[in-house]
């Protein structure tokens, strides 16, 4: 099984009313929930880790996960309010508004000896449970229990409104990374936390460290990909009209955890031993997946029927 870390929300998105006013439509979101229903679509058996509320929006959250046929199994419960979202696009870029005060997402607390660390493959991490320190030592706390023997991804997928203190956020990503052993992050995350720095140096810092595949998306430029053994990798991106850009990331990272699981190549020494071809196929995947995300509204992630094509067309 693949477990994803972290939070799960309700974003209030931008919609328009029959008679032309603006309005807010909510939908289930959250960088790691999207991730978890995004590696369960495509079919690998999925959970979630975190905090999920009891209120009506936990719910919606709940009744989202299961009916893509993620396991709930090890999450929380509790009746703490579910984490909100306001969304609106500035520049082809959606911006967000978080109310996440005293949240089932953000009061989240790992359970030693929940989770069977020898029947899970790999686990996810990222997002906003680890801008604060409660769920940054939490997640740390989960990380430490798998002893290393669970392959860690990355994804900090950065929200610099909720962050207070960058200099100590930007260590605690890097903390998180030389943890990781796949870390993917944007080229928005990329300049927020290292600047101007060159990609690829970067990379092989990172590679240096023990981290074994890095991967930087740039949108409508595709993808950059750097493996120990396989090399660099650049993808193209499908050329689509884009409808909403929501939940794209977490759909490429999904659908990467998933190529690499198909591949056989999830498992710490396997992902070592990737090689060029495997990473360029598993990219080129990612992106295609994050594409048809983009071609619906929200984070809409498609299905393995919807990907078949897809992924035999790369091999």
């Amino acid at each position: 099984m693949i477990l994803s870390c972290g939070d799960a929300l309700i974003d209030f998105v931008p919609a328009r009313l029959a008679d032309g006013r603006d309005a807010l439509r909510p939908v289930v979101g959250g960088s790691c929930l999207n991730v978890a229903v995004g590696v369960a679509r495509l079919g690998a058996p999925t959970g979630f880790v975190g905090g999920i509320s009891t209120d009506l929006f936990g719910s919606m959250i709940a009744s989202h996960a299961q009916g893509s046929d993620v396991d709930l199994g090890y999450a929380t419960r509790s009746p703490d309010q579910t984490t909100l979202a306001f969304v609106r696009h500035v520049g082809g870029e959606a911006q967000y508004a978080f109310y996440d005060a005293e949240t089932a997402a953000r009061k989240w607390t790992f359970r030693p000896g929940s989770i069977p660390f020898g029947t899970i493959e790999a686990i996810h991490i990222g997002s906003t449970t680890l801008i604060h320190e409660l769920g940054a030592a939490e997640t740390r706390a989960l990380i430490a229990a798998t002893q290393g023997a669970v392959t860690i991804s990355f994804d900090p997928n950065c929200r610099p409104n909720l962050v207070q203190d960058k200099a100590a956020y930007c260590a605690q990503m890097d903390r998180f990374a030389g943890a990781a052993d796949l870390i993917k992050m944007s080229d928005v995350d990329f300049d927020y936390l290292h600047g101007h720095q060159d990609y690829a140096a970067r990379a092989a810092a990172l590679l240096a460290r023990g981290t074994k595949v890095v991967v930087v998306t740039r949108g409508p430029k595709g993808a950059l990909g750097w493996h120990a053994a396989g090399g660099a990798v650049e993808v193209a991106a499908p050329a689509i009209e884009i409808v909403d850009t929501i939940g794209a990331g977490d759909s490429f990272q999904a659908a990467l955890l998933f190529a690499l699981r198909k591949l056989g190549r999830l498992g710490k020494d396997a992902l070592s031993a990737l090689d060029h071809a495997e990473l360029r196929r598993a990219l080129a995947f990612a992106v295609s997946c994050a594409a048809v995300t983009c071609t619906r509204q929200g984070a809409d992630p498609p299905g393995w029927t919807e990907m078949t094509a897809t992924w035999n067309d790369l091999g």
